[in-house]
């Protein structure tokens, strides 16, 4: 672990170096602000000591600065003069604990436990977002510039939107992005594939059940609705929808209101919806498969995400994107794709979309020479 003391007075930047260099710290000190932030930019630091009171930049100077470039240190401020004020207002720019002088040994370490827990939580957190929405969308396509340019102006507000698109054209993904980049981001996002959910239990995993209600309600059950007050709620494939569920979705649209099966009770839920699907809800209308009244509702905004045999010129940036991910996801060594592969991928057709790429380039990571070349494309695609 490493740690910066940022403190004007030497004999306590040399007291607190030798002491936590004796508890096995790497430590480094900082005799004024501009060289502490000067340190703490150049290399991480786990934890930063930093005096309040310094001439020139002082302490909450140099919290502001930190804190406004994005550190994840735990930034711990340390004073002689301190008061609650001053602390409350240190907590509140961005610090992970405030210290009084004179130093106490036993207050300092167990601090640095707790600074060092807190970063580990972050960590995992950041790995556990990176796993949920790792996925990104890939590509300078004109097409897929697009997109990006409608989820920039669309995500900001509360608008409801309705992605279509292909199978494996990455649907999922814009309802990611637009979750991620919309205020509601620090809030639920929960997905429901509807194609997957049988039509008799739809209702129940959207709008949950009481106790009692049919013969498997063991207990009480809150719904996707309810678990995504106040985020957004991801209806993919919402084509495949029965209409008695369509009317219930359509009913929460308008008041913002649901009842569980088994309940006249009704909850009032602040959701976002995103819809997805890939067929031609105006056709499934005319059919009498999906009701009109609620595609106006879904469809304030329609986002197209264009199938992968529109965005060819993307090919080669996806393949080197998912060589990196699944040589990081399964140990397979990485492998690079020479021109005449890359070529031979860009030539063909992909109903199968970004998935089907994905899968192919799986294989060709498995079977293929530490090259890939032409050969081992024409022979495992």
């Amino acid at each position: 672990m490493k740690i910066l003391v940022i403190d004007d007075e030497r004999a306590i930047r040399n007291s607190l170096k030798e002491i936590l260099s004796d508890e096995g710290y790497e430590v480094l000190t900082a005799e004024d602000g501009n060289s502490g932030v000067e340190a703490a930019l150049a290399q991480h630091f786990d934890v930063i000591f930093c005096d309040i009171k310094m001439p020139g930049l002082d302490g909450t100077d140099v919290l502001e600065k930190l804190v406004s470039e994005g550190t994840d240190s735990a930034i711990v401020m340390i004073s002689g003069h301190g008061d609650i004020d001053t602390a409350v207002d240190c907590i509140k720019k961005g610090a992970f604990d405030f210290i009084q002088k004179p130093l106490d040994l036993n207050r300092i370490l167990i601090t640095i436990r707790n600074a060092t827990e807190r970063t580990t939580l972050s960590q995992q957190t950041k790995i556990l977002k990176k796993k949920v929405f790792g996925a990104r969308m890939i590509g300078e396509s004109a097409p897929i510039c697009a997109v990006r340019e409608m989820i920039d102006k669309v995500a900001p507000t509360s608008a409801r939107v309705l992605i279509t698109g292909q199978n494996g054209s990455g649907k999922e993904l814009v309802a990611r992005e637009l979750h991620q980049k919309s205020p509601r981001s620090a809030m639920p996002y929960i997905e429901v594939n509807c194609a997957a959910i049988p039509s008799e239990l739809i209702e129940s995993e959207l709008f949950g059940h009481e106790k009692g209600s049919f013969t498997s309600a063991v207990r009480q059950h809150k719904g996707k609705f309810e678990q995504a007050d106040g985020g957004t709620l991801f209806l993919d494939e919402i084509g495949d929808m029965s209409l008695g569920a369509q009317a219930k979705v359509l009913r929460v649209l308008q008041e913002n209101k649901l009842s569980r099966v088994g309940s006249d009770t009704d909850i009032k839920v602040d959701v976002r919806v995103i819809a997805a699907t890939n067929k031609d809800l105006l056709s499934e209308i005319e059919a009498g498969r999906f009701r009109e009244d609620l595609y106006h509702r879904l469809s304030v905004i329609v986002i197209n995400v264009p199938s992968l045999d529109e965005r060819k010129d993307d090919i080669h940036l996806l393949v080197d994107y998912f060589v990196d991910r699944i040589s990081q996801e399964t140990a397979l060594p990485r492998k690079e794709f020479s021109a005449e592969a890359i070529a031979l991928l860009e030539n063909r057709s992909w109903k199968g979309n970004i998935r089907e790429l994905r899968n192919v380039v799986e294989r060709l990571l498995i079977l293929g020479d530490n090259v890939i070349s032409a050969a081992n494309v024409k022979e495992y695609v």
